[in-house]
């Protein structure tokens, strides 16, 4: 099954600005992959450093959705000594720390997407064997984006 692992910018989207099309688009797109997390169709992964940065977030409503989302994760990792090595290396690479441990654990599960919002990110994480993109993209890619060649 695809493993999947969301940063905290993907589980607060649906919090975000409604009114600009990027941004809708991608809520629309959080939606469509919960449902398919809901479904079995893929899988999620969870992990301290999403649960640590979730624990900071002073908007209780964005705090307790992204919890009760958490829930829904198949595996969590918990942040140990390989993954803070791979991290390190990470941020060598242009990564902020932050985003560099999201990686690492993302890795260490062995996960086949990493899924964002942030395209910096998604720019400076380009020589990993898991992909990294954009949700949106990921939505078209596992629905196999060949509709529009009916």
């Amino acid at each position: 099954m695809t493993k999947i692992y969301l940063d905290t910018s993907t589980y607060n989207r649906p919090f975000d600005d409604q009114t600009q099309p990027k941004i809708f688009l991608e809520t629309q797109a959080v939606i469509i992959i919960f449902q398919a997390i809901n479904a079995q169709m893929v899988e999620l992964v969870s992990s301290s450093v999403l649960e640590y940065e979730n624990s900071r977030n002073p908007d209780s409503v964005k705090r307790e959705a992204m919890s009760q989302y958490l829930q829904m994760a198949a595996s969590r990792l918990k942040v140990d000594g390989a993954i803070q090595q791979r991290a390190k290396r990470l941020e060598h690479n242009g990564l902020k720390a932050i985003d560099a441990l999201h990686v690492a654990c993302a890795e260490a599960a062995s996960s086949d997407y990493f899924i964002t919002c942030d395209k910096r990110l998604i720019n400076r994480c380009t020589n990993l064997t898991m992909k990294v993109m954009n949700l949106v993209d990921f939505v078209l890619e596992i629905n196999g984006n060949d509709s529009s060649e009916k």
